[in-house]
């Protein structure tokens, strides 16, 4: 009975090979704004939980492209996606899910790594948001990490931020930035730097004027993060981060996600949609985690030293 089964079902799967009527493998069109440490563990994470949920290589068709910073190629991508009608869009970082959501109108799209899904106009409303769109939500509690630089630089009384105001995660964060640096008695200064190129010249314009500077999670500070640090070291101006992946590329600490964990978070989105589940029938998660990075070396060539108690409760110190 039992080999009578097994060659059913072969001789079943022969006849739907045979008039090409086997199934299609799952389709999921991934972007990102631009290609980092950090969004590429998203992609990474969601990628892990596809397989682990029985999608794999013959029976998912995974794709990834990157717009290189740019809107205008994110926009391209995103167009380009739509026509090749994938199950699933998901886009990483903010001006990449802005321009799927603008052209997607029937294909799912999940967002990840977006900092305000609400700012960004990506949803209406971070319960049931309706339509074709959810995701996952990075903001981060940005009191949490003045609080970490205070400990670092006990006299903190300004605190330098280069970011890109073309960003919307980006002007979200800076504005909660202000927002919690006054309750603390602390003076943000921005710094504009509206292209990778631009990074440089935008953070040498806050020497002299702070006590630390802050790396926000926006894709363009991040993905010429190497400026930020170089002049951290050459002004003795420590450097801090909002994500974790940077303290690896020299940032002094960070207190963030794990952008693979945060990745899963958004791969689990995925598998719901792909099971059935309406996009817009699933609340925008919050990304769940928290972990402490340090650096002891960076730390020590911009001029300061880790706190024995922020070493004490380090997640990762970095060597």
């Amino acid at each position: 009975m039992k080999l009578n089964s097994i060659l059913k079902s072969t001789l079943i799967a022969a006849a739907l090979i045979s008039t090409g009527l086997q199934a299609k493998p799952v389709y999921v069109a991934t972007t990102a704004i631009v290609e980092h440490p950090a969004l590429d563990a998203v992609r990474d994470g969601i990628k892990s939980v596809l397989n682990e949920s029985g999608y794999k290589d013959g029976e998912l068709k995974f794709t990834y492209e990157s717009a290189q910073g740019q809107p205008a190629i994110a926009a391209q991508i995103a167009r380009k996606m739509v026509g090749d009608q994938p199950d699933v869009i998901v886009a990483i970082a903010t001006p990449s899910a802005q321009a799927a959501v603008s052209v997607s109108r029937n294909i799912p799209v999940v967002f990840s790594a977006v900092t305000d899904p609400l700012g960004a106009k990506l949803v209406s409303s971070m319960t049931k948001p309706g339509g074709n769109v959810t995701g996952l939500s990075d903001m981060v509690n940005v009191k949490q990490h003045l609080e970490l630089i205070k400990e670092f630089v006990p006299n903190l009384k300004t605190v330098g931020v280069p970011y890109n105001p073309g960003e919307a995660n980006s002007v979200s964060t800076v504005a909660a930035l202000k927002i919690a640096a006054a309750e603390m008695g602390i003076k943000i200064v921005e710094s504009a730097a509206p292209k990778s190129s631009d990074v440089m010249i935008a953070t040498k314009q806050l020497v002299g004027k702070v006590d630390a500077i802050y790396c926000p999670i926006d894709n363009t500070i991040i993905s010429a993060v190497e400026s930020v640090i170089k002049v951290g070291i050459d002004a003795q101006i420590p450097v801090f981060a909002g994500d974790t992946d940077t303290v690896a590329r020299g940032a002094v600490a960070a207190v963030g996600y794990d952008y693979f964990d945060l990745g899963r978070q958004t791969g689990e989105i995925v598998v719901r949609i792909l099971n059935g589940e309406k996009p817009g029938s699933i609340d925008v998660k919050m990304a769940q985690g928290t972990n402490l990075f340090v650096n002891p070396k960076m730390a020590a060539r911009m001029g300061i030293s880790v706190p024995e108690a922020v070493l004490t409760r380090a997640t990762k110190v970095i060597k």
